[in-house]
């Protein structure tokens, strides 16, 4: 019985040092951060301006579609800051907020900004639409079909890890060999 009252004890014991190392400490003040969040945006905004300014020397220069640019590496470049924060809080065994930076900022993509967007475009009067190609169209359908099967249990291996680092890999080959052509045809039917 001793052994197990003391074995008891030093679970809880460790329990709460684990709950200590958990807890952070709030190091900035209220207008401290808003301050360094607009100075953040600003110094992004104007970034972003030259990143997007650059696509289309870019796509001459290298011969790469404006599909692969806008879908893979401009994918990869602009969410940086949100994948060192998923696989930062992932390496904490946080995978609860890790699985929320990851699919929740692809989510408010998809059902906000594009829409929002598309209404802001018509508003002045720059075309906009929603129209996908059907390769464009049938990616998506299938990223989220797999995206949906691998976190819908709320588990996870490295496996399906691997699965989705496949699958990446494979939509990224396929838009870098995906043709100009259909670039231009799909802008030109709207």
């Amino acid at each position: 019985i001793d052994v197990i009252e003391e074995s008891a004890i030093a679970e809880n014991e460790n329990n709460t040092t684990v709950d200590e190392e958990d807890e952070e400490e709030i190091e900035l003040t209220l207008w401290a951060s808003i301050v360094l969040l607009l100075i953040t945006v600003g110094i992004i905004g104007v970034c972003a301006e030259f990143l997007v300014s650059s696509i289309d020397g870019l796509t001459t220069s290298w011969n790469l579609s404006r599909s692969f640019v806008g879908i893979i590496i401009l994918a990869i470049v602009g969410n940086a800051s949100e994948h060192y924060s998923a696989i930062s809080v992932a390496v904490k065994n946080k995978m609860d907020l890790a699985l929320g930076v990851a699919v929740g900022s692809s989510i408010q993509i998809a059902l906000f900004v594009t829409p929002v967007l598309c209404i802001i475009g018509w508003i002045i009067d720059q075309p906009m639409s929603l129209y996908f190609s059907p390769f464009t169209t049938v990616v998506l359908f299938v990223t989220v079909l797999l995206v949906n099967y691998i976190i819908g249990d709320g588990r996870t291996n490295w496996l399906e890890g691997l699965v989705l680092i496949i699958s990446y890999t494979i939509i990224g080959v396929a838009y870098f060999l995906y043709p100009k052509d259909v670039d231009t045809l799909s802008t030109s039917l709207n």
